[in-house]
């Protein structure tokens, strides 16, 4: 099995809409919304300061996807990388394309001086959650409060 993470290019932006109605469903019961999800992906390959889109490949089938935000830290004096929208399809999981996933961002974000790299992850995903502790992170620091809209 050989994988290959890059940027996503904006020809495959309906294979992330898709992946990112899976995991909705998946991880939250949500069935979003078509057309709001199609204009969010778009945004970002419209306007890179929003985020990249990267994906894994496999024999030319994209297999998993995710996106990296930044967020500016005055503390640090640099940005943090925020890992979101990360789905690998269900046959594929359990192979370790996640943690190529993070290492291959891991060494990006070093190469152009981020601070580190963060995620959120559902409450009751515990799966997700002892992948991301096997890689030796952690949330220990701070717990995720938000409003939001709808």
């Amino acid at each position: 099995m050989k994988i290959t993470i890059r940027k996503a290019i904006s020809a495959e932006a309906e294979t992330i809409i898709s992946f990112q109605r899976l995991m909705a469903r998946e991880t939250e019961g949500m069935e979003l919304s078509y057309d709001i999800i199609s204009s969010g992906v778009k945004a970002v390959f419209e306007d890179p300061g929003k985020g990249t889109y990267f994906v894994a490949e496999e024999k030319g089938i994209i297999v998993g996807s995710f996106l990296i935000t930044p967020e500016w830290s005055d503390w640090r004096n640099c940005y943090i990388w925020w890992f979101q929208s990360v789905y690998v399809l269900t046959e594929h999981r359990r192979k370790g394309i996640f943690r190529l996933m993070y290492d291959t961002t891991r060494e990006l974000a070093v190469q152009n001086g981020a601070g580190g790299l963060r995620l959120y992850v559902e409450v009751e995903n515990s799966r997700a959650m002892k992948t991301y502790e096997a890689m030796g992170m952690n949330g220990d620091h701070y717990r995720l409060y938000e409003w939001l809209r709808g």
